[in-house]
């Protein structure tokens, strides 16, 4: 049974930084292409970050050249680091697979709340 538990979230002020970490179990973790996404109040899932097949990485243009995603297929763990964070970078943050359309049985873990606020 898949499992992702997503943590590292918190409140930050703008301009600080946050790494979110995703631990996955129940699942082929290293032949997977692995994403991060996000939801605001009102908005609709976005992807925000991902892998490709070739293990390059891809981004959304509103977080490129601030955020990096990495992961450590030893700990099953995919990671975004999140630098000089916007008040609109305020969302739960998710990990899974990409593209959706792979998503097993639709599960989503629990995400973890950032919010980017003074």
């Amino acid at each position: 049974q898949v499992q992702l538990v997503e943590s590292g979230g918190g409140l930050v002020q703008p301009g600080g930084s946050l790494r979110l970490s995703c631990a996955a179990s129940g699942m082929i973790f290293s032949g997977t292409t692995m994403a991060w996404y996000r939801q605001a109040p009102g908005n609709p899932r976005e992807l925000v970050a991902r892998f490709t097949r070739g293990g390059n990485t891809v981004y959304a243009d509103s977080v490129k050249d601030r955020f990096t995603i990495s992961r450590d297929n030893a700990k099953n763990t995919v990671y975004l680091q999140m630098n000089n964070l916007k008040p609109e970078d305020t969302a739960v943050y998710y990990c899974n697979r990409f593209p959706e359309a792979t998503i097993l049985n639709g599960y989503w873990g629990r995400g973890t709340q950032v919010t980017v606020s003074s």
